[in-house]
């Protein structure tokens, strides 16, 4: 067997990675109107990250992306989460209230009675909790899957 895949399958590998990233983001920005939220959309970003050590040799895919690179989006979307829920408190609120609903501006647009017609901000700190959630999850579930491949190409320089 070859050390990777063939080039039809890599570029293939290439253009899904773009439509999934992107289908991913769309799920965690649209989580407080859809079904979907910042872990599904981030499980699907780390999917496309999968597809691409798949069609890569892993040895390829670290020279993209290194395993830092997935810690600090773990700790970034870690700071950002407790980091918004921590902001309420300053401001008067209690820790994790949505202090942003109603105060117009970004995300803060108030919500009118009936069915939501589906504009983006108007959920408050909802989205931001969604966005830090998604790069947790993104961070978190790469790592994982880069530590299991590691083990897998460990275990056969073993035997």
């Amino acid at each position: 067997m070859s050390d990777c895949m063939s080039k039809i399958i890599r570029t293939t590998a290439d253009i899904m990675f773009l439509f999934i990233t992107v289908f991913g983001f769309y799920i965690v920005l649209h989580g407080h109107l859809t079904p979907g939220g910042g872990f599904q959309g981030g499980a699907i970003v780390a999917g496309g990250f999968i597809l691409l050590i798949v069609a890569y040799r892993l040895e390829d895919f670290l020279k993209w992306f290194q395993k830092n690179t997935f810690q600090s989006c773990e700790v970034s979307g870690l700071v950002l989460f407790i980091g918004t829920a921590l902001a309420a408190i300053p401001l008067g609120y209690l820790f994790f209230m949505n202090f942003l609903n109603g105060a117009g501006g970004l995300f803060g647009q108030a919500v009118s009675f009936g069915i939501n017609p589906g504009v983006l901000n108007t959920a408050g700190t909802i989205p931001v909790m969604n966005i830090a959630v998604g790069i947790e999850v993104l961070g978190g579930l790469s790592i994982i899957i880069l530590y299991m491949t590691s083990g897998i190409r460990s275990h056969e320089e073993g035997e």
